[in-house]
């Protein structure tokens, strides 16, 4: 099979693409620095030179293809020790990096001849906004914050393909545990220095997901043809902030006790705070009414099988 992967050096691409070129798939990777990527890339995988707003060459490969997924987007908190603070520029550049790709793809499947016979679009839930204690699955509305209307606009951005007949599903994708990248790289080195923290009172909800997961789940749902529509990519069992502080620190064996009170957090970094100090208390209803299975449904575990790796 053939997949076109926009974003496919990032934290869960990276995997992903590792995982499909593992199994004897044909893998083409959409990206900025081709040449700088191309060497860490496994075999069987070859990038192919875009800029996440145009057509160009490209796009021949979408013709054929047996699906494109599309990761493409500006991280959200930068790849600092501190997320970057999202000032006016910050924002615009997380907005027009997700539209642009999106718009570009539709147009790419749009001039296809032989339309792929999947998209899968990311998203994340941050699309519930911010949720207090319900129970959030793929039916909950959208929330009405920051992030909720980026993620509203993301994936309305490739709605018409559907009109193409090409099957779309949005993969609503919470934390990701994993040792390369993302939040927990951010939170360990504290840990590892007696700083264990939580954030705000703590009790907000932190939807997770080992990335073993991640990656099994988007693999289920490109070869699942009943999937379509939004799916929750997040474990079973979400834990609170502090909760989840608590298991991060027994992995570690170190003590989790420091709270950052929440204006610290918003004086600190800005509105970017929201990211730790809000969440949902989202599930994953529709990927297990499909019969997908979690290699880790708790999160002690899937904090331990990462921090040891």
């Amino acid at each position: 099979m053939r997949f076109v992967v926009s974003g496919g050096t990032g934290m869960i691409g990276r995997p992903l693409v590792a995982s499909l070129a593992a199994d004897g798939h044909e893998v083409k990777v959409l990206s900025r620095n081709p040449d700088k990527q191309r060497p860490a890339l496994p075999e069987g995988v070859s990038v192919e030179q875009w800029d996440a707003k145009n057509m160009g060459d490209w796009s021949r490969h979408v013709d054929g293809a047996d699906a494109v997924i599309n990761f493409a987007g500006e991280g959200i908190a930068g790849d600092n020790f501190l997320p970057d603070r999202w000032s006016a520029e910050k924002k615009r550049r997380i907005r027009d990096s997700r539209l642009n790709a999106g718009k570009v793809v539709v147009e790419a499947i749009r001039a296809a001849t032989d339309k792929p016979r999947a998209l899968i679009q990311s998203s994340a839930v941050g699309y519930y906004g911010p949720r207090g204690d319900e129970m959030v699955t793929e039916d909950s509305a959208a929330g009405s914050d920051y992030l909720a209307k980026i993620c509203v606009e993301w994936e309305d951005v490739t709605a018409e393909v559907e009109l193409m007949g090409v099957r779309r599903v949005i993969t609503r994708t919470g934390l990701v545990l994993t040792e390369k990248g993302g939040p927990l790289e951010r939170l360990v080195l504290p840990y590892r220095l007696y700083g264990g923290m939580y954030f705000g009172s703590g009790r907000q909800w932190w939807p997770w997901i080992h990335i073993e997961d991640e990656v099994d789940a988007l693999r289920f749902l490109l070869e699942n043809e009943a999937a379509t529509g939004p799916f929750n990519l997040t474990a079973p069992n979400p834990a609170t902030n502090r909760d989840f502080g608590k298991a991060l620190g027994r992995a570690l064996q170190r003590p989790s006790y420091m709270p950052i009170p929440g204006f610290a957090m918003r004086l600190l970094v800005g509105e970017v705070a929201t990211v730790v100090l809000d969440g949902q208390r989202a599930l994953p209803k529709k990927l297990e009414d499909l019969g997908f299975k979690f290699q880790f449904p708790e999160v002690e575990p899937a904090l331990l099988d990462i921090v040891n790796r």
